[in-house]
């Protein structure tokens, strides 16, 4: 009986003790991810928050002065209070240096998302305290509150305005406990909390609509340098990489670029129709990019012409990987009579990509002179 019992145990799984702790765990991480969203991934978008930061400056500055001239020239319980008169001035003179720290690279991690909070708890910390100063609930200060949520919207993403917004919450209880809990105080928190509703909508919408502008830009991206028909990279983004193989050249990499032009491929088109003609060039670059490695480039350059940027060493030349392509191709053509001329020539240091790829081309020509099926070698 014991052992049954140990094997219903062992059965059932963790302990309930140990569910609930990773359920918490799990919730931890949510929360933790939503109030740490990566705030920019790039200049554009980091340049974006440090103008954001700048403005959030002018705004504190504008408050603290605002503050000031109220308790200097308005009869309140903080009328020229030392302490308040003290406190504005530190922040005119403090928030500032917020434009001396690395903003630019703080955006790109958790330091960008952690000084906003750090900043936005510090402002309200001394809205509150002087809110006390001034009279308590009754002060009309709490209301820059309300600033504070308001760029809160359009800065934090939607678990940071609810954690912001609680504290601002809490701690206005905590005020209107120390001074009464009025009715005017009362009618104050409801509004507080109704906002920090209307500012984590507005703030969802923000970012659900940043995120479809990247998955939009993502998308455009992948039709620019991708072609339409076989879906392996364009001419477009060939060259944009063949510069990166000149520098890896210079420093030892060898790199070669091979044309493949197919034979006999019209006839295919002539014979079978154009649906054959794509089958057949999609299968070319499948076979292609099997060929070579996933580091490698496999393109299509246009019609029935591609090219191949990859790596090769001692131990597997130019000439080898040319030789592989050459049967693939043979392979998946046997059926209509296509084969391929291809042309190589190795990356050379400090090379024009214009001339390399005139290279490449003169030893497809080359290759498909001599008969097709076959490969050749330009050096210069």
């Amino acid at each position: 009986m014991t052992s049954a019992l140990t094997g219903d145990r062992r059965s059932g799984g963790a302990p309930a003790g140990g569910r609930a702790a990773g359920a918490v765990r799990r919730l931890l991480a949510v929360v933790l991810d939503g109030l740490y969203r990566p705030l920019a991934t790039d200049d554009d978008r980091a340049a974006y928050w440090v103008r954001h930061v700048r403005y959030g400056v002018l705004i504190t500055e504008i408050g603290a002065v605002s503050v000031l001239v109220y308790v200097v020239h308005t009869d309140t319980p903080g009328r020229q209070h030392p302490l308040f008169l003290a406190l504005g001035a530190l922040v005119v003179l403090v928030s500032p240096a917020l434009l001396l720290l690395p903003l630019q690279d703080m955006m790109r991690d958790r330091r960008g998302p952690t000084m906003f909070y750090l900043w936005t708890l510090a402002t309200t910390a001394v809205i509150l305290f002087s809110t006390w100063l001034d009279g308590g609930a009754e002060s009309p200060l709490d209301a820059l509150l309300f600033l504070t949520l308001t760029y809160m919207a359009v800065a934090y993403p939607p678990y940071g305005v609810v954690a912001m917004g609680t504290s601002m919450t809490v701690g206005y209880v905590a005020l209107a406990g120390t001074s009464g809990m009025t009715t005017n105080a009362a009618f104050f928190l409801t509004v507080m909390i109704a906002f920090t509703l209307i500012c984590t909508m507005a703030s969802a919408n923000a970012w659900a609509a940043h995120d479809r502008q990247l998955e939009l830009i993502g998308t455009q991206r992948t039709l620019a340098a991708t072609d339409p028909l076989t879906g392996i990279p364009n001419r477009r983004t060939l060259i944009e990489r063949l510069p990166l193989a000149v520098e890896g050249a210079a420093r030892g990499h060898r790199t070669v670029v091979c044309v493949v032009d197919l034979d006999g491929f019209k006839a295919v088109n002539d014979r079978d129709g154009h649906a054959a003609g794509d089958a057949l060039l999609q299968a070319v670059a499948s076979v292609l990019g099997v060929a070579v490695r996933e580091t490698d480039t496999v393109a299509r350059l246009g019609g029935d012409e591609f090219a191949v940027l990859a790596e090769v060493s001692e131990a597997f030349s130019g000439e080898m990987l040319a030789e592989r392509l050459r049967q693939a191709v043979a392979l998946v053509g046997a059926r209509g009579g296509v084969t391929a001329s291809i042309g190589v020539a190795e990356v050379l240091p400090a090379e024009d990509v214009a001339g390399l790829l005139h290279r490449a081309d003169a030893a497809m020509y080359q290759a498909k002179a001599a008969g097709g099926d076959r490969f050749a070698l330009r050096s210069t």
